[in-house]
């Protein structure tokens, strides 16, 4: 049951990025009017999202109450469903599942908030009208990744 909570946990990670991306290429194209006229100006940062949100003070802290957590609901649910059957042992493991992602969701916001300040306040300096994740651009752009990480490194 470890195995499966930590991959679940890993996806909702990864599908809170994707989102973040994806609203991110949604104000850059309504600020700059089209993708074109903003890829074809200097003006597009590349920031490698997971990279700077691992690197972020707080991870390790955040990845020790996702566990204690995780632990706790582990063992709350191995306690109320010994007397279920298999339908109440599958709905009340999704209702603990969706507390698990409520918590990681509750704990992620901060540190997500604070990469997304310290994105803006790089790209406001380097004169950046967009920052795109790398993952999502194939050539150009200036990479600010590691300046992202040492504006983190100052709070």
């Amino acid at each position: 049951m470890m195995k499966l909570e930590k991959k679940q946990v890993r996806l909702v990670s990864i599908l809170i990025a994707v989102i973040f991306i994806g609203s991110v290429v949604a104000i850059a194209l309504t600020q700059t009017g089209n993708i074109a006229s903003a890829a074809s100006s200097s003006s597009v940062g590349t920031i490698d999202f997971q990279q700077a949100m691992a690197a972020h003070p707080d991870v390790q802290n955040l990845q020790g109450q996702m566990e204690t957590a995780v632990a706790d609901i582990k063992k709350e649910f191995d306690e109320k469903s010994a007397g279920m059957n298999d339908q109440e042992k599958a709905d009340y493991y999704m209702q603990c599942q969706q507390r698990l992602a409520q918590k990681q969701q509750e704990l992620l916001a901060p540190i997500e908030n604070a990469v997304n300040a310290a994105i803006k306040k790089v790209a406001d300096k380097k004169g950046l009208a967009v920052v795109i994740d790398k993952a999502a651009v194939i050539y150009g752009g200036q990479e600010i990744t590691a300046d992202v990480i040492a504006e983190l490194g100052k709070k």
